[in-house]
């Protein structure tokens, strides 16, 4: 997927950059067995994120990252690139699923598409971008969906955006 990326000057998008369709794609990052392990145990310590023989007579057949391990992630990716949007990413709730496990060696990116753009009647100075976002392992299974609803701001009016 072609996507969007942050020149070396750190480039964010304002809401008046941004259009319906547009999508943007993040870095890596791999996670292995210790970063589940130490991440369940701080916050999420259920028995199938700490012990892999505990995990394989659940559901999940094996050790799997919590959910909020893996969105902590997706998060991270889409910080350092993957949606860079100016002051950064606010959000103003969302749904967010996860269809298939993590799993130790996976290979996580983030794919996000600009879904609805809409401007703050009452803050003209903002608005709601829509934005769906699947993070994908390195099979492109698609290992979580958030759908978020972020607040944006626009460009200062005495700030031009240079053509690229």
């Amino acid at each position: 997927m072609a996507g969007a990326t942050v020149d070396d000057a750190g480039e964010r998008l304002y809401l008046d950059d941004l259009h319906v369709g547009q999508r943007f794609a993040s870095g890596t990052h791999v996670i292995d067995e210790a970063q589940i392990k130490a991440f369940a145990a701080a916050f999420d310590p259920q028995p199938f994120h700490l012990d892999d023989a505990a995990a394989r007579a659940t559901l999940f057949g094996g050790l799997a990252a919590s959910g909020w391990h893996t969105a902590s992630l997706t998060m991270r990716l889409q910080v350092q690139g993957g949606l860079p949007i100016a002051g950064g990413i606010v959000g103003a709730g969302g749904e967010i699923t996860w269809p298939k496990p993590t799993r130790p060696g996976d290979i996580l990116c983030v794919e996000s598409e600009i879904l609805e753009i809409t401007p703050s009647r009452s803050r003209p100075d903002r608005g709601m971008v829509t934005v769906r976002s699947e993070t994908h392992n390195q099979r492109d299974e698609v290992v979580q969906v958030l759908t978020a609803r972020l607040v944006v701001p626009r460009r200062p009016p005495n700030e031009n955006r240079e053509s690229p």
